[in-house]
Parts: structure tokens; C-alpha cells; sequence
């Protein structure tokens, strides 16, 4: 067993040195100073104490930087796994209660165990059931749900809710009992913070500064926004005009928890937890491979299943909430130069001395500072365009797109994901089940083979040659049956049909007996079936079935080949299937 396969902190740490380490500790300074508002902002947005984010914020990033394979991954609480924390502890415990806080420490500690179990038995490649489309509108819905939620902050009144709907309905009640003093940090904030992202780094650079500092300004923006309304709301005593702040933050390291083991308890939140798994591993693997691929490394998914669990069970024993790789501070993390996740664990470093010596100052940090943080951040995943963009390619994938904003806006976060997830597969098995097909016919003068449709072939009555473009299994099974069927009924003369299988890369059980009870009908009706261009470990499983006995035609080593024997212009090279083809056929 290669110990480096499952610590890949092996990999990078032997070969680590000075130079490394200066771009590490950079990278860390920058994303801490990113990541001290946002922890504290999540956690608002999950409905747990701000002290739980910064604690979500330190053993996590240390344990990913063992088990995680992205070199500038940055793990911690994000926007969406927030919401979806809200959301599910929020069915079993009050929000405020020792039991809602306890409800999302057994939550990260079932999403760890999830993502671990799923990294050992490699399934990875599940996450790719979920169509970028569906992800892409689930994540747009969520943002402006998140967004609508942080509302009432930035009004400085009481609304609640769990969808769109409820979330308007409550705020249009609640209008009267807007809060001036509230209402004028938040529209300041959320102006400075769009101001800031839209045109701050465009202006420093024009006054001279260097584009990559002028970038890490702009993202420490928000830092700016709470150290400016702290000290406002603190000297002007606006707390007293009725404006929410964070209040008194413990200080101290995260402290030693145990999650709740009731049965009942893990039964209710087993479905959010497994939500909450796949939707963080799909979003903390698109970021990291996409930051990856720009400097040409790579990362393992499965690999990557068993840091985050590991991180999540981490955040579980920490006092913290569930966590994921998030996409703002992985782009800082990356841009700030770091090269190895040793810069996380910096990170958490510098999360942990500001959980310690920090969190007297933000007593006073107005809860809508918070929110315009949230907000701003939160709208940059809004893609209403990819709406637009992805019906002009692909009406059905637009189409599950719209039903999963439409369900995560009506009716809740879980139900859009389910919805997305149930969509994702349908979409994927209507695809393959009516699987592109075509009859081809021979490029004059060439061994090509094209679309008799699309273009001008040679042909022959007594040969069809079909290619299929699809692998075969239960789903498309039958279709196939009828396609045969009925290319055999439309040439009364034929006597030979060929299935081309360059792309087919696997035949099920139900698709094998489709292809005997094809073999079987063109028997009676005097037509010959042949295959070709047949995959080597696709030949080696047919080899050991009665189909390979019982095929009335031959095995063609290509499609030319089968052309050449059958259409009669010279000997050809098929043989008997399971039998060589001219020379030995080796699998390919």
C-alpha cells in the first residue's frame, strides 16, 4: 500500500522549503483577513453563535491539509451548505438552543462520515450524476434565497421563512417596522461592497498600484466595512437605537465537543446530511480541479471525498458546522501565490489567534454588516444568463435548469436539490435510451463510412451497415430491437445488416438479449447478422455467451472489412464470433 495515496500531505512535504513557505504564509495572511468576516457571517446564515464559524475555520483546514489533494483548496463554511444547515437543524431544534447547536454538530459529523465512506469505496464518480445545469440553477435559486433571507437584517426587522415565497410574504409584513439607523449601515455597506468589487481594483491600478495588490485590496474589502460600522455603531451607540450586533464572542481555541448520538436524531437528518455531502463535494471539486488545471496539477476525487469527510469530522469534535471548499476564498488562496495546503493550515493559524484575541473587538459589529456581506457575496454566484445561454443549446437541459430553480424558490433548498438530483438522472437516462443511431454507407474511393443522409455514400440493398452511438443496456434495450426491425422491414432485399460498435463500450444482460431476439427474428426473415469494429473487453464477455454461437453472420475487425466481405468486391476478413479475425485480435 503507498502510504502517499492516502496522505497526500507526503506528496508535497518532503520536497518543502523557504521559498515555499514564504508564498504559503503570504497566501495565509491574505485569505485570514478574507476569512474572519465570512466565518462569522455563516455562521449568522446557519443560525449558530458567529464564534462557531471561526471554529469551523481552524481544525478542518488543518486536516484537509493531510488528507486533501487541491494545493490551494481553502475549506471552511460557505453560503449554500449555510442555507441547507439552516434549513435541516432547523426541523428538529429551535434556533438559539443548546439542541440546534448540538442538531448541526451531529450534521457535520454524519456529512464526514458520508464523504469518507464514499472516498473509500471510490465513488466519486457519483457527484457526476448531477448535470451542470441542474447544479448551476440549484445555486442560482439558493443565492437568491440566501439573499432575500439576509434582508430582514439590512431592514432591522423580523420575517422568516423557508422558500421565496414565505421569505417575501414575511418581509412585506414586517415593512412598518423598518429600523432607520439599521437600514442606512446596510444600504451603505452593500453600496460600498458592490462599488469595491465593481470598480476598486480598476481604480487603484490607475493610481499606480500593482494589478495582483490592487486585487487583494479589493477582496479585503469587506474587513474594511466591519472595522468602519464596529467602531461607528460602538461610539455613536447606535446598539441602543435598536440596531442588532454580534454582542459578546467567547474568546478562546475551539473546545472539545461530543455530537449527539440519539438514533431519532441521526434518522431526521440523514437526508440533509447526504445532501450536504454531495453538494459540497461537487462545488469544492469544480473549484478544485478548475484551479488545478491552471497550473497543470491535478486532484483525486475520491481522495478529495476522504479530506473533506475528514475535515467535516473535524468541524464535528471543534464546536463547529459543516464545511466545504468555497470558491471566493480557493480564488484568493490561488492568487495570493500558495502552493501547498500548508497555507491552510497557516490559516487556521491565524483564525485561531483571532478566536483568542480578537473577539472583544466585534462585539459591536452590526449584524447588517453581516448581511451585505452575505448578500454581495451570495448575488456573484446569481447566473441568470447561463438561463438564456443553455436554452439556446439545449432546450431539455434548460428546461431541468428552470424546474430546479423554480422548486428551490417555491418550495425550499432540499426539495430543489432532490428535484435536480431526480432530474439529472431522468435527463441522462432519456439521452441514452432513444441512443443516436445511423445507416452508413461507404466514402467513395476511401475506408470511411458516413450518415447516408448526410452525405453522398455507396450503398447496397442487400447491406445495411448501422452504427450505433451508444453503449447498450436495459434503458435503450428495446429501442434498438425496433430500430433493427425497422431498417429490416424498410429494404425488402437486404440480406446482410451489420451493427458498427466503435462506440459502444459496454453490452448489459438486457441488451444481450436484445441482440439475440434481433438475431433470432432476422433468421426467420432471411437476413444475416454481423458486427464490427467490436471493443476488445466487450468481445472478451460475448465470447463466453450462446448469442456468440448462435449469430448467424461474423465479427469484422472494422467496418471496411465487413464492407469488403459482404458487399462482394473482394475476400473479406470476418470470422465466427470468438473466433480470430484474420490475425489474432488482442483487446482494445
Amino acid at each position: 500500500m503507498n502510504p502517499k495515496r492516502y496522505l497526500p500531505i507526503l506528496q508535497w512535504l518532503p520536497g518543502y522549503g523557504r521559498r515555499t513557505l514564504g508564498s504559503d504564509l503570504l497566501a495565509a495572511v491574505i485569505v485570514t483577513i478574507m476569512l474572519i468576516p465570512q466565518s462569522l457571517a455563516y455562521a449568522m446564515l446557519a443560525g449558530l453563535p458567529p464564534e462557531v464559524g471561526l471554529y469551523a475555520s481552524i481544525a478542518p483546514l488543518v486536516i484537509y491539509a493531510i488528507f486533501g489533494t487541491s494545493r490551494t483548496l481553502a475549506v471552511g463554511p460557505v453560503a449554500v451548505v449555510s442555507l441547507m444547515t439552516a434549513a435541516a437543524v432547523g426541523q428538529v431544534a429551535p434556533q438559539g438552543t443548546p439542541e440546534y447547536l448540538g442538531a448541526a454538530l451531529v450534521l457535520a459529523l454524519m456529512s464526514g462520515l458520508i464523504l469518507t465512506l464514499m472516498g473509500v469505496a471510490r465513488l466519486g464518480f457519483l457527484a457526476n450524476f448531477l448535470s451542470h445545469p441542474v447544479i448551476s440553477g440549484f445555486i442560482t435559486a439558493t443565492g437568491l434565497i440566501i439573499a432575500a433571507g439576509q434582508l430582514k437584517h439590512v431592514l432591522g426587522v423580523e420575517a422568516a421563512g423557508h422558500n421565496l415565497l414565505e421569505l417575501g410574504a414575511s418581509l412585506a409584513a414586517s415593512l412598518g417596522g423598518v429600523n432607520a439607523p439599521t437600514l442606512a449601515i446596510g444600504v451603505s455597506v452593500l453600496a460600498f461592497l458592490y462599488a469595491a468589487r465593481r470598480w476598486l481594483k480598476g481604480g487603484l491600478v490607475k493610481l499606480g498600484v500593482p494589478a495582483r495588490p490592487a486585487d487583494m485590496l479589493t477582496k479585503a474589502a469587506p474587513i474594511l466595512a466591519v472595522a468602519v460600522t464596529t467602531l461607528a455603531t460602538w461610539w455613536l451607540g447606535l446598539d441602543e437605537l435598536g440596531v442588532a450586533v454580534v454582542g459578546e464572542v467567547p474568546a478562546g481555541l475551539p473546545p472539545l465537543t461530543l455530537p449527539g448520538v440519539e438514533l431519532q436524531l441521526w434518522r431526521e437528518l440523514f437526508m440533509a446530511a447526504l445532501l450536504i455531502s454531495v453538494i459540497g463535494f461537487v462545488e469544492s471539486v469544480s473549484v478544485g480541479q478548475t484551479l488545478a488545471a491552471k497550473r497543470r496539477q491535478r486532484i483525486d476525487p475520491d481522495q478529495e471525498l476522504v479530506g473533506l469527510g475528514t475535515s467535516n469530522i473535524a468541524a464535528s469534535f471543534t464546536g463547529g458546522m459543516p464545511v466545504t471548499g468555497g470558491f471566493a476564498r480557493s480564488v484568493v488562496n490561488f492568487d495570493a501565490g500558495a502552493e501547498t495546503p500548508a497555507a491552510g493550515a497557516f490559516t487556521a493559524v491565524g483564525i485561531g489567534a483571532a478566536a483568542l484575541l480578537l473577539t472583544p473587538l466585534i462585539a459591536y459589529l452590526p449584524i447588517a454588516t453581516l448581511a451585505a456581506t452575505i448578500i454581495v457575496a451570495v448575488l456573484s454566484l446569481v447566473d441568470l444568463a447561463a438561463i438564456r445561454r443553455t436554452w439556446g443549446y439545449s432546450r431539455c437541459d434548460a428546461a431541468a435548469m428552470l424546474v430546479t430553480i423554480a422548486v428551490t424558490l417555491v418550495s425550499g433548498v432540499e426539495s430543489g436539490i432532490l428535484a435536480g438530483v431526480v432530474l439529472s438522472l431522468a435527463l441522462h437516462l432519456y439521452y441514452t435510451s432513444r441512443p443516436h443511431s445511423a445507416v452508413v454507407g461507404r466514402v467513395p474511393g476511401t475506408e470511411h463510412f458516413r450518415n447516408v443522409q448526410r452525405h453522398q455514400v455507396e450503398t447496397d440493398e442487400r447491406l445495411a451497415i448501422l452504427r450505433v452511438d451508444e453503449s447498450l443496456y436495459f434503458a435503450n434495450a428495446r429501442y434498438l430491437e425496433d430500430t433493427v426491425m425497422a431498417l429490416a422491414a424498410r429494404q425488402p432485399s437486404l440480406q446482410h445488416i451489420v451493427l458498427a460498435c466503435q462506440a459502444v463500450n459496454v453490452i448489459d444482460a438486457s441488451a444481450l438479449e436484445s441482440l439475440e431476439v434481433i438475431c433470432a427474428r432476422l433468421k426467420d426473415a432471411g437476413v444475416s447478422l454481423h458486427l464490427a469494429e467490436v471493443k476488445g473487453p466487450v468481445m472478451d464477455r460475448l465470447q463466453h455467451t450462446a448469442f456468440c454461437h448462435e449469430l448467424t453472420g461474423r465479427v469484422f475487425l472494422s467496418t471496411f472489412d465487413a464492407w469488403r466481405s459482404l458487399h462482394g468486391a473482394e475476400s473479406g476478413m470476418g470470422a465466427r464470433c470468438g473466433q480470430p479475425v484474420g490475425t489474432p485480435i488482442k483487446p482494445i
